[in-house]
């Protein structure tokens, strides 16, 4: 098996260094659009089959170091009780939001197992299916990113309501997160269980914070479930999207390794939580606009800086755009694995 990218979470030094993307199974793949063509997201989601075969796309056309199972961080608000569905130019809606004391008696924990069998099934078909080629992630939302979810009713730009909970109704917030924390820790457990070899918690949102809200409204949350995680035996992955002001926080969570966004300079992560830290990262996606020289430059002074941490995957600072033409993703792959060779 290529086992670079399990390597470089334990903070080995691989040559080459790891590549795999967030949403690397996605709009962009003409594959993926077949796919997707005949079927609505959720369906896709829901159908070990299909889900599998969209994970596995990027594996034979990009050459990844690693798939990550095709999904969606909203799957299990919806085995709780929520409302969920996917609109056409609106992204995702959660009807109706969770706003009120009476709205969260709704919510329930879940059973992986019973609530979500579709999400393991896949990971078990993707283990048989990718024969031992390449690791295999599993994920989960954050617990601050998920209740803004929930309690936005969807995506967001102000955050105004959950700011307004947090604010205005502290126990009813902290009454969500621990809901959403349990049932985060009995999702990926199920999922490590199934054969996920790697996780990743995505805090898309947390980034919003200022550090004093993160330290008390998100962070002691993701502590519990990487703690929850410890003895499991897999890497553990934490990403805060826009989390450059929160670094020294986000170590504190306990992954073994931190992603970083494309605002993060690596050379800076490493200097201000130093050198025992494996990083992922962390490319901007648009740069895959760029021709082949620039786009050369960009990824060899991320390489360059990665070798500066314990480990580094190399990855982008967020995922990958529908607008990305294919061969430019495959170009990415290629030239990260020649540097760093």
């Amino acid at each position: 098996m290529n086992d670079n990218f399990l390597k470089a979470c334990r903070g080995e030094k691989t040559s080459p260094v790891p590549v795999w993307f967030m949403r690397q199974a996605g709009r962009y793949l003409p594959e993926y659009q077949k796919v997707r063509g005949n079927h609505d997201f959720l369906t896709l989601c829901k159908t070990p089959e299909l889900a599998a075969e969209v994970t596995i796309q990027p594996i034979d056309i990009l050459g990844v170091d690693a798939a990550i199972l095709f999904s969606d961080i909203l799957i299990p608000l919806e085995a709780m009780g929520a409302g969920l569905s996917f609109e056409e130019g609106r992204g995702p809606v959660l009807e109706p939001p969770v706003r009120s004391r009476d709205d969260f008696r709704k919510l329930h924990s879940i059973d992986p197992v019973s609530d979500v069998p579709f999400v393991l099934e896949t990971i078990r078909i993707l283990r048989k299916e990718l024969e031992g080629r390449v690791p295999l992630i599993g994920f989960s939302g954050a617990p601050f990113t998920l209740a803004s979810y929930l309690i936005e009713g969807g995506t967001t730009k102000s955050f105004l309501n959950i700011k307004k909970m947090m604010y205005g109704a502290p126990d009813l917030f902290a009454s969500i997160m621990d809901l959403i924390t349990e049932v985060t820790i009995s999702y990926l457990n199920a999922q490590i269980e199934a054969g996920a070899q790697a996780v990743q918690v995505f805090d898309t949102w947390a980034g919003i914070l200022p550090r004093a809200e993160y330290s008390v409204h998100a962070l002691p949350y993701v502590k519990r479930i990487m703690q929850a995680l410890s003895d499991a035996g897999v890497p553990r992955i934490y990403f805060v999207y826009d989390g450059g002001h929160l670094m020294d926080l986000i170590k504190q969570a306990g992954s073994e390794v931190m992603g970083l966004d494309w605002r993060t300079d690596i050379s800076m992560a490493v200097r201000h939580l130093g050198s025992d830290i494996v990083v992922q990262g962390n490319l901007d996606p648009c740069a895959m606009f760029l021709p082949e020289d620039r786009l050369r430059e960009k990824i060899a002074a991320i390489l360059e800086m990665g070798r500066e941490a314990r480990g580094h995957i190399f990855n982008l600072g967020h995922g990958v755009l529908p607008e990305i033409p294919p061969e430019k993703v495959k170009l990415a792959v290629d030239i990260a694995h020649e540097l760093s060779s």
